[in-house]
């Protein structure tokens, strides 16, 4: 779920981005199948392969406090960091068919896609734990990502409650 700001922020500096599925387990998964060493999650679990396994918090500040002080400021780390609008909306449901299967559901993230193109990201699954269907959606242009994000939702309430 990293914001695209911040894969194309890794992109100007040629640092590739690896994207797991939700979960730090998945996370800590694709680290180890692709050799990376730093990963994490925008819940903050942050995980420091070459120190440790687990998303740990205090590992992670006492790692920022360490680029602080090497390169004194925060801000010059994330100079030119540009955050892209991102809206999560969840969608409750009463069952999980395959949200490919659905043709209204299938339309809609096809037009979401089709415009969105390389300046946004559309992440659409189930919760694994809650009758609920997630729907994210980012984009450069805010209006966009409100519009697709709802386009959606309503698509599989219309396909799954209707």
């Amino acid at each position: 779920m990293s914001n695209l700001g911040l894969e194309r922020a890794l992109a100007r500096e040629g640092i590739s981005l690896a994207r797991a599925n939700v979960g730090d387990r998945y996370v800590l998964e694709e680290m180890l199948r692709s050799g990376n060493v730093l990963g994490g999650e925008q819940s903050g679990h942050i995980i420091f392969l070459e120190d440790s396994p687990a998303g740990d918090g205090l590992l992670t500040a006492i790692k920022i406090a360490s680029l602080v002080s090497l390169h004194g400021r925060l801000e010059s780390l994330i100079e030119g960091f540009k955050e892209y609008p991102q809206v999560i909306l969840n969608v409750k449901v009463r069952s999980k068919p395959p949200l490919d299967s659905l043709p209204e559901v299938s339309r809609a993230l096809a037009e979401a896609r089709y415009t969105l193109g390389e300046n946004g990201r559309i992440v659409l699954r189930y919760s694994g734990t809650e009758p609920l269907a997630r729907v994210m959606v980012e984009a450069e242009d805010a209006g966009q990502v409100e519009h697709f994000v709802n386009r959606i939702a309503d698509a599989i309430r219309n396909a799954v409650l209707g």
